[in-house]
Formats: C-alpha cells, structure tokens, sequence
C-alpha cells in the first residue's frame, strides 16, 4: 500500500502506540482520521499537520460512538486503512480484578475492533486495496500470569485477525495482525514496569513499534511479531508449552509480589 494514498482510521491515536503511529503515518502523506476520547495529547501533531489529521471523538464501546466514526470517514470520501489501536491492561492476579475492570478490558480489547471493523468494512470494500491492522501483544501467543484476561482478549484479537484475513480472502481486502513485545507507554502500572525491570525485559519505545508497524503496512505484511527472543518464545510456546509453563512457574513469587497492589489505568483512548 502506498502511504500517501492512505485514508486512515486509527483508534487508540492519542495513546503511545497509537499516537507514534499517527505520527509516521502523517509524515508519510497519508491522510489519518485519529479516534480518541481526549484530544490534548494529538494538540501537537494536529499543528504540525493540520492537512494530514483529524480528530474523532469517540468511546469505541458505545454503538452511536462507532457510527460517528463510519460518519467521518464517509465524509472524507471512503477508507482503505483501519488500525485498532486502543485498548487497556491491568497487571494483577486474576481474583484482585474487579468485574468492572475485566468487562472494560473485553468490552475496548476485542468487541469494539469486532464491531469497528464490521461498521467500516463496507467502506473498505470499496477501495481499490484496502487494509484492518489489529494491534495485538507477544501476549496474544503466550499466556502470561497476572495478565490472565489481558491475555485473554489478545489471543482472541489474534484469532479474530486469523478468521477475517479467510474470511476476506476473495476480496481486496488484507488484514495485518501486529504482536509488539513490552512497550514504554503510560498503559503499563508501576507495577508492570517494576516487572520488566526485575526480569531484564526488553521494552521498546513507542516509536520503534510504530515504524515497523508502518513499514509492514507500505509491504502488505499478514504478520509482525516485534522483538528477540520473543518471537522465539511465541514459537517455543507453540511447541513445547510445558517447557514455558516451568519457566513461569519460577516467576511467580515474583509476579504475585508485584501484583499485590495494583494500580488502575486509563485505557488507551
């Protein structure tokens, strides 16, 4: 796909990820409609390019929400580009959750890109190429602890990618499925970063997801797994889970330590 030609809609745009992807996709010429509940973090990238973006109010759990961003983007003459971006993660064992805290992470992880997607397809349909990038998690492939139903709704973003891409096999639609690894944005609690630092994780700058992730788009990518060893690991899973299943057993004195207090975030607007 040619980024200049991109008529964009991006959710989760005043996010880390999100926000980093709304930047390369503007300095690229493309066109970005950014879905976000709060503007204040897009004011400086919509003064930079006031001719490339635009920004949509919008809670993606709520119907009449959803349909003003199928208005907008009918109001720019179509789509061909649809990136799920936004959802919300907390750290903490699966019995400190409230209810709450576990319908919110199903509600924006997977039903509202279910139901974007849905919405915007009949527009996508109509672009010559067209593409749906759902942004997942190396969690996605690995069930970690204290992440239960964050994993949850990721692994079910990656199957809903997987059925979709077959689903529109016969059409000139593509569907790219994006598995970064630990990512610095204001999503991750004290807690989760604490995490990272005690097990030496990788953690990647929002910019470095953003650019690869624009890159898989300009090459018609159907997959990006982000980071080594993680994509070993998301292999290693896939084969010998029991061998994972020991290693994380190792970690959870730690995880549970950790966990103890957790700390609410925003979602990703």
């Amino acid at each position: 796909m040619r980024l200049s030609d991109a008529r964009v809609v991006l959710t989760g745009a005043s996010g880390g990820i999100g926000l980093a992807i709304a930047s390369a996709l503007c300095a690229s010429g493309a066109y970005v409609l950014a879905v976000a509940r709060h503007r204040a973090p897009l004011e400086a990238l919509l003064a930079k390019y006031p001719e490339h973006l635009c920004w949509v109010s919008a809670d993606l759990t709520f119907l009449t929400d959803r349909r003003k961003v199928l208005a907008a983007a009918e109001a720019i003459g179509g789509v061909n580009l649809l990136i799920n971006a936004a959802g919300v993660n907390h750290f903490t064992m699966l019995e400190q959750l409230d209810d709450n805290d576990i319908n919110q992470m199903l509600a924006l992880n997977i039903s509202a890109p279910i139901c974007l997607t849905k919405l915007l397809l009949p527009l996508l349909k109509q672009a010559p190429s067209a593409m749906v990038v759902n942004v997942g998690s190396t969690y996605g492939s690995i069930g970690y602890p204290g992440y239960a139903t964050y994993c949850a709704t990721k692994f079910a973003l990656r199957g809903f990618s997987e059925a979709l891409r077959r689903e529109l096999a016969d059409t000139r639609v593509g569907v790219l499925y994006v598995a970064p690894r630990a990512t610095r944005t204001s999503m991750n609690s004290t807690q989760a970063q604490a995490l990272n630092d005690a097990l030496k994780s990788n953690v990647d700058d929002p910019h470095t997801v953003a650019s690869a992730v624009v890159q898989a788009i300009a090459n018609e990518r159907r997959d990006l797994y982000l980071g080594w060893p993680e994509r070993f690991f998301v292999r290693l899973n896939s084969l010998l889970p029991n061998l994972v299943d020991r290693s994380l057993r190792k970690q959870l004195p730690l995880i549970r330590r950790l966990s103890d207090k957790p700390v609410k975030k925003d979602p990703t607007p």
